[in-house]
């Protein structure tokens, strides 16, 4: 497998400009049979792929497996999405002189794509949040161009991943330069910066989001950055789950912060659960069976967590309670207990992000306490309640919905299914934009701008507003749904 080399900044660009004036006017079906080419691309070469990212991330082969045909998937799934027309939100409404706040022109709206878009990948997710991923899949599903910057954990494949792409685009028969790849730190920054790019897709770090958030807010014309940057994701248990199924509840907690080496950005950060049974805690944490440990996605990131989880262990009314097995390549995983009263009068603490097996078991005396530690909880990607029927948490799912973008019910967060419903977005610092979705079908509208026209003749308008609808799209014609 020969890897595509980079192109500079510059180049990709420009290249990506006039691939995407060439293709944006292609109807969604065009651009479905291109992303379900790249899906098959992937899919052909999945052994080579699969050993290069094992090779280069330690990440177990079955969980890549499943990976990349998530990466399919959801290349399939959005470009169908486009093709039904619904993430262009087509709509129209006659001249109508009897409107009821007068005479009303003739209006049409519809979302039009940006123009080329820059998306980085993440490390943890060599494949679904990478080249090919959410990001870059929505964004050719919008009809924009894609330069997508390589993470440097696993750079070879993504060369190899880029090569497959821009060779099954070429043979679908999309324009030269529709996705490219580029690399390097300095190549991200002028990505950011660049004045051709319209918007940024970026999942990662905190500290590296904000910055290049910050540089895309300080452009000449600044551009809608879509940052997913930190979550702790925690998860409240009541009296009665606890009292009914505290094992079964431990063993899951421990499953799931321990999957992946808890290098999931859904990773439950923090369990919060009635105080009293420190013995029982204790046992049930260590009969609970981890995920099998495997080396950690770098040495660096080893060396993050181990100081952040540090950093932790030695705060006041921090207390370790639990280590779990390791091996020589991996950290052991590690348990924390603290009180919520600690936490109440500490919240900066509950947004303490470990990337690694290490999570916080929260303890809290009253259902006031509960409530009181989900009310300092920042913005998250994900928070969970595990209760019983007939428990009154009415207040507690009030409190978590105002602070996350998807609330679960007696399950575990770190698991996302590529789907119409699905939220994968939070509040700050979960991500910098709260209304929208890195995950999904709605994930497309990011890269979208709606504009209306007022009266232009049908010749003129775009193929979705024009009166015959040659896409044969759905739309919302004086107010009723229709195709």
């Amino acid at each position: 497998m020969t890897d595509t080399q980079a192109l500079t900044v510059d180049a990709a660009v420009s290249a990506a400009q006039t691939a995407f004036e060439a293709a944006r006017d292609v109807p969604p079906t065009t651009r479905q049979a291109w992303l379900d080419a790249v899906a098959d691309a992937i899919e052909a070469s999945a052994d080579d792929l699969i050993a290069l990212a094992h090779d280069e991330t330690h990440l177990p082969v079955g969980r890549l497996t499943g990976e990349l045909t998530r990466t399919a998937f959801q290349l399939r799934l959005l470009g169908a999405e486009a093709a039904s027309g619904a993430p262009f939100g087509a709509t129209i409404d006659h001249a109508d002189p009897g409107w009821g706040m007068g005479p009303r022109p003739d209006l049409r709206r519809v979302g039009e794509p940006l123009g080329v878009v820059g998306v980085f990948g993440a490390s943890n997710f060599p494949f679904a949040f990478s080249v090919l991923g959410g990001d870059s899949a929505a964004g050719l599903a919008a009809g924009c161009a894609v330069v997508h910057k390589a993470h440097p954990a696993h750079e070879r494949l993504a060369r190899a991943t880029a090569r497959i792409a821009t060779e099954a685009l070429a043979a679908a028969g999309a324009p030269d330069g529709l996705f490219s790849l580029v690399e390097g730190r300095d190549a991200g920054t002028e990505l950011v910066q660049h004045p051709r790019v319209k918007a940024i897709g970026f999942t990662g770090s905190t500290a590296g989001g904000l910055a290049l958030a910050k540089l895309a807010a300080q452009r000449p014309e600044p551009i809608p950055f879509y940052g997913e940057l930190g979550s702790t994701n925690p998860v409240f248990v009541t009296p009665a789950a606890w009292a009914a199924r505290r094992d079964a509840i431990l063993a899951g907690y421990v499953g799931s912060f321990t999957l992946g080496m808890g290098q999931f950005c859904t990773k439950p950060g923090f369990l919060v659960i009635p105080a009293g049974e420190r013995d029982a805690l204790v046992k049930g944490l260590t009969d609970a069976a981890p995920v099998p440990p495997h080396a950690m996605l770098s040495p660096g990131l080893r060396d993050a967590f181990e100081r952040s989880r540090d950093e932790l262990v030695g705060a006041p009314g921090f207390e370790l309670i639990a280590t779990l097995p390791g091996s020589d390549d991996a950290p052991e995983a590690t348990v924390l207990r603290a009180s919520a009263d600690a936490v109440i009068a500490n919240p900066e603490l509950l947004e303490h992000e470990m990337f690694g097996p290490a999570s916080v078991v929260i303890e809290y005396e009253t259902p006031e306490q509960l409530v009181a530690v989900a009310e300092h909880i920042g913005g998250q990607l994900t928070a969970g309640v595990h209760a019983e029927d007939g428990d009154d948490v009415a207040a507690l799912l009030r409190t978590l919905a105002a602070h996350a973008g998807r609330v679960l019910w007696n399950g575990w967060p770190t698991g996302v299914t590529v789907s119409y419903a699905q939220q994968h977005g939070g509040p700050f610092p979960a991500t910098t934009a709260p209304a929208t979705t890195s995950v999904g079908t709605a994930a497309i509208a990011r890269f979208l701008r709606p504009v209306a026209y007022q009266d232009v003749p049908d010749a003129a308008l775009p193929a979705p507003l024009q009166e015959a609808n040659p896409w044969g799209i759905a739309r919302r014609v004086d107010g009723v749904s229709s195709r």
